[in-house]
């Protein structure tokens, strides 16, 4: 008997033990985009998760305490894991961020994740943007200060408190890295624009100044750039309203000259419409170099004259875009 016993007790031992070293994470997602979850640390995957024959997502797995995402293939979630969590998730993937919902050991971490993905969806941050250097750090002393007591007020793990507070500081920094970088490039507005001459999809090659007597709306972009990519749609529409009006669309590629090829299929497969340019010297170029390019993508748009008119112009996909080009076009 004591026997018996003894091995019992190992058993529920090393059933405790083995909860303890790993978590189990379930989904049950309905409109999803596919079979297959992952579990991210960084570009890192932690864990492939297949679909089961009920159409939920389980999976048992240890885990290094800490941030993570979730992909779908198409759209990420931040989540909080740690071994001993039993996390269940629920999920509109047609309504991604705004339906995840959590349940079990974890919920309260990443339900304020979720929350907070939508939040910060909300926040004025193009405001907060366009405001002088004193204004801006004031706005972004108060939203910091926010942060914080939101965080350390919602009875929350005491590591996730840590790794949220140092989140919110990173955010916070690239923020005022690009406030500092759309400064300086408000400082080139109403300048002349500096010349280009680069080689047309369609043949032989076009200037900036050949361009002269119409507006200018400049993509600069590369075919391994998702971004940019993502802005396509977007901006062929904009240049099929606008067709026919004092308007050039140009979009200059900044692709290294071994993806050359790769960009002329691109543009074809892809029946990109526009100018389409490709950059003498990649992110070398003069042109690319005189706007302090170093990030895609970015958008810039010129008037008749040549004259700068905003050297970080809205991306396609906002709507505000046409408006102003609608009105510059009257």
């Amino acid at each position: 008997m004591k026997n018996t016993i003894s091995a019992l007790l190992l058993v529920l031992i090393a059933s405790f033990s083995f909860a303890q070293e790993t978590m189990t994470f379930e989904a049950k997602i309905t409109n999803k985009n596919g079979d297959l979850l992952f579990i991210k640390e960084n570009r890192k995957i932690v864990k492939e998760i297949k679909v089961d024959e009920k159409g939920n997502f389980v999976a048992t797995f240890p885990v290094t305490e800490g941030m993570y995402q979730l992909f779908d293939g198409k759209e990420y979630a931040q989540l909080f894991l740690k071994n001993g969590y039993n996390l269940k998730m629920t999920m509109d993937a047609s309504k991604f961020d705004e339906t995840i919902k959590f349940s079990g050991k974890g919920s309260k971490e990443n339900n304020f994740l979720a929350q907070q993905t939508v939040d910060e969806s909300k926040y004025p941050y193009d405001e907060i943007l366009a405001l002088d250097d004193d204004n801006f750090k004031k706005a972004v002393d108060d939203k910091k200060a926010a942060d914080f007591k939101k965080t350390e007020a919602a009875g929350l793990d005491a590591k996730f408190v840590e790794l949220q507070k140092k989140s919110v500081e990173m955010n916070l920094m690239g923020l005022a890295q690009y406030h500092t970088q759309i400064s300086g490039n408000k400082k080139l507005n109403n300048s002349q624009a500096p010349n280009f001459d680069y080689e047309n999809h369609a043949g032989g090659k076009t200037s900036l100044e050949s361009l002269k007597g119409k507006y200018v709306y400049i993509d600069v972009w590369a075919t391994w750039c998702g971004p940019c990519r993502a802005e396509i749609p977007a901006l062929k529409a904009l240049e099929e309203s606008m067709h026919g009006k004092n308007i050039e669309f140009v979009s200059i590629s900044v692709d290294v000259d071994k993806d050359h090829e790769k960009w002329q299929n691109f543009v074809k497969e892809k029946s990109l419409g526009g100018t389409q340019l490709f950059a003498d010297k990649n992110w070398n170029s003069d042109f690319i170099k005189a706007f302090g390019i170093n990030s895609i993508p970015r958008f810039l748009l010129i008037d008749p004259s040549g004259k700068v008119i905003d050297a970080d112009a809205m991306r396609p996909s906002n709507g505000k875009l046409k408006e102003q080009l609608e009105g510059l076009l009257k």
